[in-house]
């Protein structure tokens, strides 16, 4: 039965109070059935597709959104919630050829010039998105969401000096914000100043939706004496990931710093870890009743006041290297031909020569003092620091590039 215009615009007020309330469900269905009353309706038509939007359904979204475009063409809201869309379904084109439309509509929008570079940045335009990102900031200088994207651009194009300066320009906004605290952190850390970037690192610790484990707890800021016996752990939610036995094997020397001090402490790890480590330990699945505070393990350097230039030595492991001739292979490429090659882990200590990448395999070779290389991609933890060669982390550890095929040539050939 058709519907009078009377009971249209019933149906799109109950809806907008349904939006309002926060029932996109409820509006949906009402915008739903105005709109198929009056398929022609613009206004009727973006609501739909806004709501759409707001409850993830981005395909279902496309089709209102581009008719409501169609039928309004001098509605820049229109065309910019057409191109979030399309973004969204990774039709970049289609978004950025919206938000020209929007552009055009709304000159001197700042929003709408950052979602260009946003889409300019997915295109791989990333001259043009920083361009454009430079047009949004000149209108809002302030405009925190821009400051973050081009930092982000910026620092991914080596322009470290720029990416920082954006993101002092966002904390003088928001300087308690955690998230801009710790990506400036993270870039300092990338760029080897732990002096400024670790105590910004520890704003990852405020984020509740980090994906991050911690036991519960009171957490450790470093005050002595300690109120009672103390947990270190790594804060991977999977406590059995190698990149959780990594910082275990990496950060066990803070344990033996602290237990220097007189520090009752323990490191929580996996029991293949506690039979290596010559450190006291707790799994994960034992009652903590017998301590009064924790720390996660790479909060240790902010925590004891550790630079690059300066760490302590490495932990200590229960039994001794037996070296032979054979070379451990523990890295992603493949192993040169004509060497006896080991790729078993338990076996590392067997092993005259290792390389590897970040991995549990490799700290154990460093561990017992084997001569090891260890390969890094680009983008690697910034706990190895800028600098390549000797590490200041192992004695007995060299670091390449992983593409360095020159340099870890070289190394084999003094095997």
């Amino acid at each position: 039965m058709a519907l009078s215009d009377q009971q249209i615009e019933a149906l799109g007020r109950d809806a907008l109070q349904r939006a309002a309330a926060g029932d996109f469900a409820g509006a949906e269905a009402l915008f739903a059935r105005a709109a198929e009353a009056r398929p022609n309706a613009g206004q009727l038509l973006h609501l739909l597709g806004q709501v759409r939007l707001k409850l993830g359904r981005f395909a279902e979204a496309r089709e209102p959104l581009e008719r409501a475009a169609s039928f309004l063409p001098r509605d820049a809201a229109a065309q910019v919630n057409l191109a979030g869309c399309l973004g969204r379904l990774g039709q970049h084109d289609g978004a950025l050829e919206a938000l020209e439309r929007a552009a055009r509509l709304s000159p001197g929008d700042a929003a709408i010039a950052h979602n260009k570079g946003r889409t300019l940045e997915a295109l791989g335009r990333l001259d043009d998105a920083e361009h454009a990102y430079g047009e949004a900031l000149a209108i809002d200088h302030r405009m925190l969401p821009c400051l973050s994207a081009r930092a982000n651009l910026l620092a991914a194009r080596g322009d470290w000096a720029g990416a920082l300066a954006d993101l002092d320009s966002a904390l003088t906004v928001r300087p308690d914000d955690p998230r801009l605290r710790l990506r400036r952190g993270e870039l300092l850390l990338q760029r080897g100043d732990w002096w400024r970037g670790l105590p910004d690192h520890e704003a990852r610790l405020e984020l509740a939706d980090s994906g991050r484990w911690s036991p519960d707890l009171p957490r450790w800021h470093g005050e002595e004496p300690l109120p009672g016996r103390l947990l270190l752990y790594p804060e991977q939610a999977d406590g059995e990931s190698d990149a959780a036995v990594r910082d275990t094997l990496m950060f066990l020397r803070g344990a033996e710093v602290l237990r220097a001090r007189g520090v009752d402490v323990a490191i929580q790890c996996v029991s293949s870890i506690a039979d290596l480590i010559d450190a006291p330990t707790v799994g994960r699945d034992v009652p903590l009743k017998d301590f009064a505070t924790a720390a996660p393990l790479r909060s240790l350097p902010h925590l004891l006041g550790w630079t690059l230039e300066a760490l302590p030595p490495p932990g200590a492991l229960r039994a001794k290297a037996q070296p032979s001739s054979r070379l451990g292979w523990f890295a992603r490429t493949a192993p040169p031909e004509g060497k006896a090659i080991v790729s078993d882990p338990a076996e590392v200590a067997a092993c005259g020569f290792v390389v590897g990448n970040d991995t549990a395999a490799t700290h154990i070779a460093a561990l017992h003092g084997i001569p090891t290389l260890l390969l890094l991609p680009t983008s690697a933890d910034w706990l190895w620091g800028p600098r390549r060669g000797p590490s200041p982390w192992y004695p007995s550890l060299e670091v390449i590039g992983e593409d360095d095929s020159e340099k870890l040539a070289a190394w084999l050939g003094r095997c």
